[in-house]
């Protein structure tokens, strides 16, 4: 197969879809590989170092014209569209819930788009993880750095110091990234609030953490408390394919403590705060009724050496499944492939998307 990773081009994005290592095992396969030049540099990786594992470097044109899998790390932009044909397979986080015309385009070309972050394991989401579990991390550190005065805050000191208490961060969703957010804010010293609709995660919080975190029903009221107490709100949110519910309205919002900060985990699937929108690596915030927005829509590509390696290392073995069996057995006959596949031949495949597209 002939399989085409192009550099790419959302703000302030640097992973790349493949690493030299991957690109080693699929020539190894047999596959044609083609790389946009300079695709890799933002992780470190060098046109030379993909032309020693048996990679060609070409032009984006040419790119999508030769190749009949494209893998990348983020959704085609509208300026790449024009370069999608029909038959082609798309292999990316596409987060079509609340990219409508995105949906549009891909039906229109009749391209088979297969997302990582639909792709399904024994009821987990390996390709999901990584980049949930890094943006996890990041987000209370981000949270600390807004709530410095200088940058809208409320000036209070994340940790908290002798005689004074640390800030209230609150955690609606127990998933990868909450788990994630859970354990760095925990380990700053934070006190931490985690929301979750499920129970079986918060039993598991009060056993891992012995009482320390405390742990709520997602109940309105239990939500609408919180919140007003917060010093940080922490989204995450997920709904495999879906649109993120909103569960926290503008109302709200306006009610939270004046230099509080939201950092939105869930803006890749909608958000799940009333006044959440994307924004970029460059521009990251802004303010609602006083409250710090950080709704950076690819959050792990703020460190993309590590976010490349951590996703790269889990999607080399789909990528090997799609390209042995084949793109039109993988959309009749691999169950794990089929959960991936968002839309093929002008359908909307995973009902999840289909809803949410239907509802927007």
């Amino acid at each position: 197969m002939i399989i085409g990773v192009p550099k790419e081009i959302k703000e302030d994005e640097y992973r790349v879809g493949i690493t030299p290592i991957g690109v080693k095992e699929l020539v190894k396969d047999g596959h044609r590989i083609i790389i946009e030049k300079s695709a890799g540099a933002g992780s470190g990786f060098s046109d030379e170092d993909y032309q020693s594992a048996g990679a060609e470097i070409s032009d984006k044109e040419k790119l999508f014209f030769d190749s009949e899998l494209i893998v990348k790390v983020k959704e085609p932009l509208t300026n790449e569209y024009h370069l999608l044909r029909e038959g082609q397979a798309l292999f990316t986080f596409l987060h079509l819930a609340s990219n409508p015309e995105l949906v549009k385009t891909l039906l229109k070309k009749k391209v088979s788009g297969f997302a990582y972050e639909t792709l399904e394991v024994s009821g987990t989401l390996p390709l999901l993880k990584p980049m949930s579990e890094i943006a996890g991390k990041m987000a209370p550190f981000i949270a600390a750095f807004y709530l410095q005065k200088i940058h809208g805050g409320e000036g209070l000191l994340l940790t908290g110091t002798e005689g004074v208490t640390p800030a209230q961060v609150l955690i609606l969703g127990a998933g990868m990234v909450g788990m994630s957010a859970l354990k760095v804010a925990c380990g700053m010293g934070a006190q931490v609030t985690v929301i979750n609709r499920g129970t079986e995660k918060l039993k598991q919080i009060d056993k891992l953490y012995q009482g320390k975190v405390k742990t709520l029903a997602a109940t309105k009221e239990n939500i609408e408390m919180e919140t007003v107490a917060a010093d940080v709100l922490i989204g995450a949110v997920y709904v495999t394919g879906a649109r993120t519910p909103k569960l926290i309205p503008k109302e709200l919002v306006s009610k939270m403590k004046k230099g509080a900060v939201i950092v939105d985990v869930s803006v890749d699937q909608g958000g799940c705060i009333s006044t959440t929108r994307p924004t970029t690596h460059s521009n990251p915030v802004y303010t609602v009724d006083g409250i710090v927005h950080y709704t950076v829509a690819n959050m792990p590509g703020a460190y993309p050496r590590t976010s490349t390696l951590a996703l790269t290392a889990k999607t080399i073995e789909y990528i090997k499944m799609l390209t042995e069996i084949g793109i039109e057995r993988a959309v009749t006959e691999n169950q794990i492939l089929r959960s991936a596949l968002n839309v093929c031949k002008g359908k909307v495949m995973h009902k999840a998307v289909a809803e949410s597209i239907h509802n927007k």
